[in-house]
Formats: C-alpha cells, sequence, structure tokens
C-alpha cells in the first residue's frame, strides 16, 4: 500500500439500502480510469429485496466521486507505474457512501512463494497443534 484517498461514490437509492444492510462485497472490486474519470469495477452490492422492479444491477460499474486535481494526482499515478487502485472499504460518512481506495503494487513471483511457504507451514503447525489434543 502506497498511498489510500477517500472519495464519493454514485449510488442508486436501492444500492444505498442495500449498502445500510452491509450487504456489499469488495473481494474482486478495482478501480479503473476512463476518459477523465475513475470507475469502480467488480464491486458487488447485492440487490434490495423490497425494490422490486426498481432494482439495480449487483455489479454495474459505479462512478467514483474526485475532485480534477485528485483525479490527476492519485489515478493517473496508477496508471503511468503499473499500480493498481483498490477499494479497502465501502462506509458512511456524515450520511454519504465513502470508498477508501488504496494504490497498491502487485506482488512480484518472489513475495509469492514466500507467502505460500508461509500458509504452508502455518497448515502444518496447526495440524500438529490439532493431533496433540
Amino acid at each position: 500500500m502506497l498511498d489510500t484517498l477517500e472519495c464519493g461514490i454514485a449510488l442508486v437509492g436501492s444500492e444505498v439500502k442495500s449498502l445500510r444492510e452491509g450487504r456489499v462485497s469488495l473481494d474482486e472490486a478495482y478501480a479503473r480510469v476512463k476518459e477523465d474519470e475513475v470507475w469502480l469495477i467488480g464491486c458487488d452490492i447485492a440487490e434490495y429485496i423490497e425494490a422490486n422492479r426498481f432494482n439495480h444491477a449487483p455489479r454495474r460499474p459505479r462512478k467514483l466521486l474526485l475532485h480534477r486535481r485528485e483525479v490527476k494526482r492519485f489515478a493517473h499515478r496508477a496508471y503511468e507505474k503499473g499500480l493498481t487502485l483498490v477499494p479497502l472499504q465501502m462506509y458512511f460518512k456524515r450520511g454519504l457512501a465513502k470508498v477508501l481506495l488504496g494504490l497498491c503494487r502487485g506482488k512480484q513471483r518472489h513475495d509469492k512463494r514466500e507467502a505460500m511457504k508461509k500458509a504452508q507451514a502455518d497448515r502444518d503447525i496447526r495440524r500438529q497443534m490439532f493431533r496433540r489434543r
């Protein structure tokens, strides 16, 4: 994580109600810059049950609300250096939906191997501890 930025998000009414219920998943979400606008892609906000025919599409692209100078400084830096904009959390602040975006660098191959070795060692330790009980 190199930098973070709080930004607004453009939502429809049923999305806000679903978000208030906590029915959101940022697991596969990321942000992209398209024509000087930042879009949140892959965010899954579940349909609101009481919205009937006026419901929203759960995985539609959503526009993030940033000032033009923030888009230039933050998002273009990600594009130029091969970094990724990742949503870290979504929350309400004074009644408005906000997204905390992080500017992240992907793992290199050697970093991934170290993480896999550590995870395997942790599993082995847990397995041994379970057997001793």
